[in-house]
């Protein structure tokens, strides 16, 4: 693992992508402080990154779209199955590498409460707190990236792909809002995602009757206990994006609340989009 580790970071260092990432990083929360901080005179550091979360619609997919498409695409993917490594010590190596791309960064940022606290009145554990849970979020949706990184051989699509799915995340809970709070409508919605989630399974094992198996499972399911109690959906839909929305935990804990069950969901997120990385490395391993 130590082996891919060292090979990943010399990689980001050599070429733009670190300093790209990093460069847009201080730049975008530079920018949220001046506006938050410095003019309007607001000693708050964690709605400087509130402001800022919505740069890792960015800067995340373009970090993470190469990590393991460029290998597919490549055919390098072969060399590191000839590692005496498992595949989760590979996927474990290039997700630490990312986020030490991702640490050096915060690591400038946390300095800001300090310099901010010379010129006002600054909490440090609120602002510490928030910059825990900024780490938090931006780990996991980096574990979200290489993920879909590995289902993949094209860098751009693996880019464009992030860009959507951690942006219907940010907007998650207010599209949620656009979905009727019917049962009918909860019911609906829910048997979309089941299908989503079927035909992911069909990409990701490669079966097309395994796809549509678990797919017309979850349908049925939510279908069936619909049947059986319609009440139980009212609102339903939208209670469940905004539980499952990454920034709304996020911004949990810029409101005030050190939220400890956002921390367990962010480490929670980060393990299951790995282990599907592992297994669709494993998948092709074998194929």
């Amino acid at each position: 693992m130590t082996a891919v580790l060292k090979h990943e970071l010399k990689i980001y260092f050599r070429s733009l992508t670190a300093y790209i990432f990093g460069a847009f990083l201080l730049c975008f929360v530079g920018l949220g402080a001046m506006v938050y901080n410095i003019r309007a005179g607001i000693s708050n550091f964690e709605y400087t990154l509130n402001f800022s979360g919505i740069i890792f619609a960015l800067i995340v997919p373009v970090l993470t779209m190469r990590v393991l498409a460029e290998e597919r695409k490549q055919r390098t993917d072969q060399l590191l199955y000839a590692l005496p490594i498992t595949t989760t010590q590979v996927v474990l190596g290039k997700y630490i590498a990312l986020l030490i791309m991702f640490i050096i960064p915060l690591g400038i940022i946390c300095i800001y409460p300090v310099l901010f606290d010379q010129y006002g009145k600054v909490s440090y554990l609120t602002a510490y707190g928030a910059l825990l849970a900024y780490f938090f979020l931006g780990a996991a949706l980096i574990a979200v990236g290489v993920f879909i990184s590995s289902i993949t051989d094209s860098q751009g699509f693996a880019a464009g792909l992030g860009i959507a799915v951690i942006l219907l995340n940010y907007y998650s809970v207010a599209l949620s809002q656009y979905v009727s709070s019917s049962a009918v409508g909860s019911m609906a919605a829910l048997v979309a995602c089941g299908i989503v989630l079927g035909l992911l399974v069909k990409f990701m094992t490669g079966s097309e009757n395994i796809g549509v198996l678990v797919g017309g499972i979850l349908a049925a399911g939510v279908m069936i206990i619909y049947f059986f109690n319609a009440d139980l959906f009212k609102g339903l839909f939208p209670k469940i994006m905004t539980k499952l929305s990454l920034f709304r935990q996020f911004n949990i804990i810029v409101n005030g609340v050190f939220d400890l069950a956002a921390i367990v969901y962010f480490v929670s997120v980060i393990i299951f989009f790995l282990f599907l990385a592992v297994q669709s490395l494993e998948k092709r391993r074998y194929n």
